[in-house]
């Protein structure tokens, strides 16, 4: 069994200036601290992971 729905091939964090970052899933954005201004915890990553 597959945790995720996905297969995941690739897990980026990237950074950005001012402290702002964008995380991605096999190219696909998936959280932007520039769009919510928020710094989310890993278990709210893990959850967007798990619903795509």
């Amino acid at each position: 069994m597959t945790h995720f729905r996905r297969g995941i091939e690739k897990v980026e964090l990237i950074p950005s200036s001012g402290g702002v970052f964008e995380v991605t899933v096999n190219g696909e954005k998936i959280y932007s601290k520039d769009e919510t201004g928020l710094f989310p915890d890993t278990e709210e990553i893990i959850k967007i992971m798990e619903a795509e």
